[in-house]
């Protein structure tokens, strides 16, 4: 009988485990665009010998040797931003493979940057999907992150899945398969990122503190790290758009504003998903970060 109390009380600690798959969005702003071509709207950026085109889907590795980096061509002021990514499987620690808007190299030591990045593992345990928002230099230096962290309801190595970023003048809104899982308000301008910004792909080694906090590094014996990219997918305000341009909309409202149904389901996904929060990290210095308590 205490054996089976004990499951129980487990089962209630994890409710993970059994939550299956988020509620209905009940809108799909991944349709609203059409997807590009890879050399139409990016350019190669960096370990150009470790990267190949077929199809349209991209292939980055990561190697001893190099990593693997892109570039959009246009800058944008707001915009949706969004790729079908499948990650490596197996041993993974240490390597990031990234998608996110940036403006580090026009701002160098003083940039935004806007972040979906998949943080490698070791065996048995799951990818930790990071989302990040850096302002005016707080990637920079002493780095103040705003992560929030999920372990995904599917395994991101088997199948592709969409990952996008919706950015308007208001808010920043992270989506998995069209599903919000994080909404960023702009509560003030110093915590928010309003430079135009280029998108990102890469793949890289971070070993110093990509796979728990840098306990575990890469293994180049399980070379080469591979990613793949598909369905690219950007429409919005360009930095050279008329400054009359309308921002683009994560759901049926004009306003941006997400439905009542995707609020339900984003609330699923952070009860359910949700890993880490930088708000209620109890070390975290939150005179920092304001918005957690504006």
């Amino acid at each position: 009988m205490a054996a089976i109390l004990l499951i129980f009380l487990l089962m209630l600690s994890f409710p993970s485990m059994n939550a299956g798959s988020p509620p209905s969005p009940g809108y799909w702003p991944s349709t609203k665009f059409r997807p590009m071509s890879f050399h139409y709207a990016f350019r190669s950026l960096w370990g150009f010998s470790h990267q190949s085109v077929d199809q349209n889907t991209l292939t980055i590795w990561l190697d001893r040797t190099s990593g693997s980096g892109f570039k959009s061509d246009r800058p944008f002021r707001s915009g949706y931003f969004g790729a079908s990514i499948k990650v490596h499987p197996g041993y993974t620690a240490g390597v990031i493979t990234a998608f996110y808007l940036s403006n580090s190299e026009v701002h160098p030591g003083f940039h935004d940057e806007v972040d979906i990045e998949f943080l490698g593992t070791t065996f048995g345990k799951p990818y930790t999907l990071q989302t990040n928002v850096y302002i005016r230099g707080s990637g920079d230096g002493e780095i103040i992150g705003r992560e929030m962290k999920f372990h995904l309801w599917f395994d991101p190595t088997q199948d592709f899945h969409h990952y996008a970023i919706f950015w308007s003048p208001k808010e920043i809104i992270f989506l998995v398969d069209d599903v919000p899982i994080r909404r960023y308000q702009r509560k003030s301008d110093a915590t928010f990122p309003l430079r135009p910004l280029w998108l990102y792909g890469s793949i890289w080694d971070a070993s110093s503190w990509a796979t728990e906090d840098g306990k575990y590094k890469a293994d180049y014996n399980y070379q080469p790290f591979v990613a793949k990219f598909t369905s690219f997918k950007a429409g919005g305000c360009s930095a050279y758009s008329s400054p009359r341009c309308r921002p683009v909309s994560a759901s049926p409202h004009r306003s941006g504003r997400l439905t009542m149904q995707q609020y339900k389901a984003m609330k699923w996904v952070q009860r359910y998903h949700l890993v880490y929060d930088y708000c209620k990290d109890p070390k975290r210095n939150h005179a920092l970060t304001p918005e957690c308590w504006n």
